[in-house]
């Protein structure tokens, strides 16, 4: 405990924000143990890695590990499920509360059996004396047992005594979304619930101008027609009653349109204006004399949807002055921080909670749902109402990963040795979510009559950050200046979208890593080692490299070539390096990708790998289809064949080949594919065709064009 007037000792993870040991874990009286997770089930896996973590410190079987829902009224505060950091913040809070959790159980029944916590062992929550005796954690535990401060003066096991982390443990999710079980928020069905649907602006500023609501109030099922300012729903007792007053209002509404969009191309970014900071500089004016050849090169990226299969969808009540949200939102928290001031009320009146939703990796609809959903709710009091967003809905209004451009320009010496490099990143702002931070970041509440005003727009700091992520090379360039220029103005809609700014930022590096070999007449893999001093680095390159059986100086055959990428994702989590063949048909097609991970100590193999694979996929289609079509006044993509994705026939086959180092501590790792699958894509065609593709994504008419 701190004494009065000093700040608390800092607690690892995100234990020092939720300090309570019994705000993470609960030993029932009936032989389990619930753990209460602060980060959500997106896909990741991670609700298996945190049971895994919590079974091997407390020392029992993972069949007894039961999983609260994450939910504001008793889970931990852990923002956002994002960056990575799921691991390395509630997976690191949970060791700590389990071990010491073990340590209150072994003095009770250090206690109860009259001996020193030394003679004591633990087997499946049994713990037996030397001299004879037991006791079990069921019957030591009690409502007292935790209601206390967490100290994190109890160390978690080392590596050596390890027998449920590093093992692979089957995914607790999986079950239920393979049999169809309904767990989805989308499947939540509710005694009285109403369905709704929002009447959607035909564009960005479009103002609603007027409605005749009449004709709508007559459908059969309608309950409530529900406008404010220029937010328009309507609540029926049935979904497709609800489909078809959406259908009429979109047809009766009128609206005022004065939206302008930007130019199609990244590099309109050039002529905004930007907020301008030197993120890295070294200089060496020995080196730079060496400079005896010049490269530049620019990089662009092109705004990118989310994609999600399913449409976002929410259920609230309003009951009693009380608000309950079910979502599939990835910060339940920061979300209530933003709902509560739309809605009126005090944040104590607000419960939301988080279920299942189709996952996208990032800040799609989730949460603007949700207030679709409540502001419908307060429509009708007393009775639930589901919000489920159109397929257009999604494309339309979701927040897109922003459109980025990379300038690069390398100064190379006579013996071909990078000593000189100037990067710079255009880009808007890479988080947007609810944060209670100076705003409202959602959705609806920008149309009300009296609208709340978006918070304004910035970057979050490094190493993590948001457009800069990555940016700053990992590689040993004696003369460096990185400049990160923020555009503030966002006239389409962006926020977090997986891995952020360092998606464009890897690709850029590693293109042009490949550009500047190729000018030094060197191997990509042994130019890359040779700008390279960390030792952890270098294995994963060698390690693939290896893998893959490359050879060096290989070449392709004008069809078929492999390209190699490689990063530390926001150079402090985990390193990927790939090897990436393609082959060049009537479309490029990614056949075979090999990947390297150094994630340190691996919580649950199996579910390393599925990230690796998944991102190594999503990464692909991003590269070769992915990208948001729109012209100077609406957003033109509307359905999947407007926005095609990677299908599982053009899924390649990806091997994943753990770098296991289990005495250091565990690194995220499911952002770290996407910039060097890009890289390694576009290297790889370079690599079979002579076709050097710089802007995404890798299209047949880019590549012809690169061909000419």
């Amino acid at each position: 405990m701190a004494s009065a007037g000093t700040q608390p000792r800092k607690l690892p993870g995100s234990l020092n924000a939720n300090r309570r040991l019994d705000r993470w874990l609960r030993v029932n009286r009936d032989g389990t143990v619930t753990v209460f997770p602060g980060k959500v089930e997106i896909g990741q896996g991670i609700l298996t890695a945190l049971t895994q973590i919590v079974a091997e410190e407390l020392d029992v079987a993972l069949e007894r590990i039961r999983l609260a829902p994450t939910d504001t009224s008793y889970s931990p505060d852990e923002g956002m499920t994002s960056g990575s950091q799921s691991i390395t913040d509630g997976g690191t809070a949970l060791r700590y509360a389990a071990a010491e959790t073990r340590d209150l159980l072994l003095q009770r029944a250090a206690a109860k059996l009259g001996v020193s916590l030394e003679q004591l062992a633990v087997a499946d929550g049994v713990i037996t004396a030397r001299s004879g005796g037991s006791a079990t954690y069921w019957d030591l535990a009690s409502d007292d047992l935790l209601a206390r401060e967490a100290t994190a003066e109890i160390a978690p096991k080392p590596a050596s005594q390890h027998t449920i982390i590093g093992k692979p443990a089957p995914r607790r999710d999986i079950p239920a979304k393979v049999s169809g079980t309904p767990i989805y928020v989308h499947d939540l069905e509710l005694p009285g619930m109403l369905h709704g649907r929002i009447v959607r602006p035909p564009s960005y500023e479009a103002r609603l101008a007027g409605l005749d609501e009449a004709e709508v109030r007559g459908l059969q099922g309608v309950v409530k027609v529900v406008r404010d300012g220029s937010f328009l729903g309507v609540v029926a007792e049935r979904e497709e009653q609800a489909i078809r007053a959406l259908t009429r209002l979109k047809r009766i509404a009128r609206w005022e349109e004065a939206t302008q969009l930007p130019e199609s191309d990244a590099r309109f970014l050039y002529r905004e204006t930007s907020e301008d900071t030197v993120i890295s500089e070294k200089h060496d004016a020995a080196a730079a004399a060496r400079k005896a050849k010049t490269l530049e090169a620019e990089y662009t990226r092109p705004y990118t949807a989310h994609a999600a299969l399913g449409p976002s969808c929410a259920v609230a009540r309003l009951e009693d002055g009380r608000y309950t949200v079910w979502t599939h939102s990835q910060g339940v928290f920061p979300l209530r921080r933003d709902l509560a001031p739309v809605l009126g009320v005090e944040e104590k009146r607000v419960t939301v909670i988080h279920m299942d939703g189709a996952g996208c990796y990032g800040h799609n609809g989730a949460d603007d749902a949700a207030l679709d959903a409540a502001l419908l709710a307060r429509a009708v009091p007393g009775r639930p109402v589901r919000v489920q967003w159109m397929r257009e809905d999604e494309f339309h209004w979701e927040p897109y990963g922003p459109t980025m451009a990379v300038k690069l320009k390398g100064d190379l010496d006579a013996r071909g040795n990078i000593v000189g490099w100037t990067e710079d990143i255009w880009s808007n702002s890479h988080s947007t979510r609810p944060n209670g931070l100076g705003g409202v970041n959602l959705l609806a509440a920008w149309h009300l009559a009296h609208p709340h005003k978006p918070s304004p727009p910035r970057n979050p700091p490094l190493p993590g950050g948001g457009s800069h992520r990555n940016a700053i090379p990992i590689y040993e360039f004696p003369n460096e200046r990185v400049t990160n220029r923020l555009v503030k103005r966002m006239p389409v809609r962006v926020s977090a979208l997986r891995a952020l700014g360092a998606t464009a930022n890897v690709f850029a590096i590693e293109s042009f890593m490949d550009e500047l070999a190729a000018a030094a007449g060197a191997d990509p893999v042994e130019f890359r080692l040779r700008h390279l001093k960390d030792p952890r680095a270098r294995a994963v390159i060698e390690t693939v490299a290896a893998k893959a059986g490359w050879r060096k100086g290989e070449k392709g055959d004008g069809t078929r070539g492999r390209g190699i990428g490689f990063a530390r994702y926001k150079n402090g989590a985990c390193y990927v390096a790939e090897i990436v063949e393609v082959e060049a048909g009537n479309e490029i097609a990614v056949k075979r990708v090999w990947a390297a991970i150094d994630a340190g100590l691996v919580i649950n193999p199996d579910g390393l790998v599925n990230q690796t694979e998944g991102g190594i996929i999503q990464a692909a289609s991003w590269a070769l289809k992915e990208a948001i079509q729109y012209d100077r006044s609406r957003i033109l993509t509307s359905t999947w064949t407007d926005y095609p994705i990677l299908t599982f026939e053009e899924s390649p086959v990806v091997e994943v080949t753990i770098v296991n180092r289990p005495d250091e501590p565990p690194l995220g790792a499911g952002e770290g594919t996407q910039g060097p699958t890009v890289a390694a894509i576009a290297n790889a065609i370079f690599n079979a065709m002579g076709a050097r593709l710089r802007d995404l994504p890798f299209t047949r008419d880019r590549v012809l064009a690169a061909l000419a």
